[in-house]
């Protein structure tokens, strides 16, 4: 099986993407609060995640509590918190199917055509996982740049984008090119193996002429 750097590479980006999926949403900082004017005091930081918020006062004590209701969420949360379990889901069953369709495993035997389609499925899973986190992550900052920006909304309640949110555009990209990666192999293999094995039908003409020449010397041996 050719081009055994581009799994490496695929499933590489691939790991990483998941790692960066998991950290972001475990991460509380996807609103930090937002200093602006003299309204806010800025010996404290208010950080928003998904499972908890944190207060830092005076960059010395940090104190985290965990959502206590699941009921008193807003809907965007919600919704946020299912997008970003999936797609962890999502990245680690893209592994694991990733690692089976590998070259030098043999849970798959010697099948390579088998191998080269775990492997593209393995891409297209990294890539809908890139999805599932990118939904979340450009709503929420929608959320905060329209608050931000919103008269209506009281200064104390700004708030501005968090390293989680950066880490998740970060996480999405690294997906992107993984399930890409991989899916460009399975591409390429099936190419090569089709320049290598050409269809049935291409052999038609020779075996026809075989036989005709089969039989033509037939019928001269009967003749002679």
């Amino acid at each position: 099986m050719a081009f055994y750097p581009l799994q490496i590479a695929g499933l590489v980006l691939g790991f990483l993407g998941m790692v960066g999926t998991l950290t972001t949403t475990l991460l509380p900082q996807w609103r930090v609060s937002a200093f602006i004017g003299s309204n806010i005091i800025v010996f404290e930081k208010l950080w928003e995640g998904l499972w908890m918020n944190c207060v830092q006062q005076a960059k010395v004590r940090l104190q985290c509590k965990f959502y206590s209701s699941l009921l008193a969420l807003p809907p965007a949360l919600e919704a946020a918190r299912a997008f970003m379990c999936v797609a962890v889901a999502l990245s680690l069953i893209a592994l694991l199917i990733g690692i089976c369709g590998m070259k030098q495993i043999q849970c798959m035997g010697s099948n390579q055509r088998a191998k080269a389609y775990l492997l593209g499925t393995s891409g297209v899973l990294f890539i809908l996982t890139g999805i599932f986190v990118l939904i979340p992550v450009c709503w929420t900052a929608n959320i905060i740049i329209r608050n931000f920006y919103s008269p209506v909304v009281p200064i104390g309640q700004k708030r501005e984008l968090g390293a989680a949110l950066f880490l998740g555009w970060a996480s999405t990209a690294v997906l992107f090119i993984a399930g890409g990666l991989l899916c460009a192999f399975c591409c390429c293999n099936r190419k090569k193996e089709r320049q290598r094995y050409p269809a049935h039908g291409h052999f038609l003409p020779h075996t026809d002429k075989r036989r005709n020449m089969t039989l033509l010397s037939r019928t001269s041996t009967s003749y002679v």
